[in-house]
């Protein structure tokens, strides 16, 4: 992400009704070039809404946006030229290869011909799916399936992605080829990846910024950390003693004003509730207490406590 260009997804107090549901309200955010922007939210939190709003497939009931300087309402079609979508159940004509699948979808994305085999090349090698190119998709694995249908939303080279749970459902392993693919689209070909889950973890571990939707309503929007530390100003420290200061370590962690919790399982100490001003204060007093302190490791909040604190 670079905060100093200028963003290509503005939203000013965006909103969609569907007769009494309000399903998005008031949205306002600006997304960055190159950026990995993540659209958190339960399930019917507004995320698949927001998207087709972007894309121009939905008109808002208020509000306006800019995505890549388009009007998705008045320049839909032409926005869409210039954006992938991956949804969460990406529909591939099993019956074809996935060669024949990217060149049907060249072609309708309007990819030069003289590009085609070029483009196709380069998003099956991209996607570890070239030695299987010409074999029917329907004999593909639900991570190979994914794979292509993320081949096929950027076989126009798109200046955004929008990803809509691309790992849902996936096995572990094929969940983290996926990750390690958005990685490589975004921070090193430059693409703008709009990620909508529900998966804290993904976030956590994808995510340049993120907006935390709740009810149609954006709660909070920053990065991970800077969420953690507005929201969450209390940590738990894990503590590794010598086995003969453990029942003094523990009475002293026991006083500190703020710890609600001190618990000791094989040997590592972990208090909970400590403020990050008493963390210095805290390990000064187990060395004067003839502790033996061999690592202290705070534990960060991470995503998902920022979520539920919210």
């Amino acid at each position: 992400m670079n905060a100093r260009l200028d963003p290509i997804i503005v939203t000013r107090e965006l909103s969609r009704h569907f007769g009494d549901i309000v399903a998005l309200n008031s949205l306002t955010l600006q997304v960055y070039p190159g950026e990995v922007f993540g659209f958190l939210g339960h399930n019917g939190a507004g995320k698949t809404t927001t998207v087709r709003l972007l894309s121009g497939v939905l008109v808002p009931s208020a509000g306006t946006a800019s995505v890549l300087g388009f009007d998705p309402v008045r320049d839909g079609p032409a926005l869409r030229r210039r954006t992938g979508v991956l949804t969460e159940t990406p529909s591939l004509n099993e019956r074809l290869t996935a060669r024949e699948n990217l060149t049907i979808y060249a072609d309708l994305y309007g990819v030069p011909c003289a590009d085609v085999t070029h483009r196709i090349a380069t998003v099956l090698d991209t996607f570890a799916l070239a030695d299987r190119a010409d074999e029917k998709v329907g004999s593909y694995s639900k991570g190979m399936k994914q794979r292509l249908a993320l081949a096929r939303a950027i076989i126009h080279n798109p200046g955004i992605l929008f990803l809509d749970e691309p790992t849902s459902g996936l096995d572990p392993e094929s969940a983290r080829h996926v990750h390690a693919l958005i990685t490589q689209l975004s921070h090193q070909e430059g693409h703008t990846v709009f990620l909508c889950t529900h998966n804290l973890a993904e976030a956590q571990e994808l995510c340049d910024r993120v907006a935390v939707l709740r009810h149609g309503e954006v709660a909070a929007v920053g990065t991970p950390h800077e969420l953690a530390h507005r929201l969450i100003h209390r940590l738990s420290l894990e503590i590794e003693v010598g086995s003969e200061g453990r029942a003094a370590a523990m009475d002293i962690l026991r006083a500190v004003p703020g710890i609600t919790k001190v618990i000791q399982n094989n040997g590592i100490i972990t208090a909970m509730g400590a403020g990050r001003e008493a963390c210095p204060d805290l390990i000064a007093s187990l060395v004067r207490a003839s502790v033996q302190v061999y690592r202290v490791a705070p534990q960060e909040p991470s995503l998902e406590d920022v979520y539920f604190a919210l």
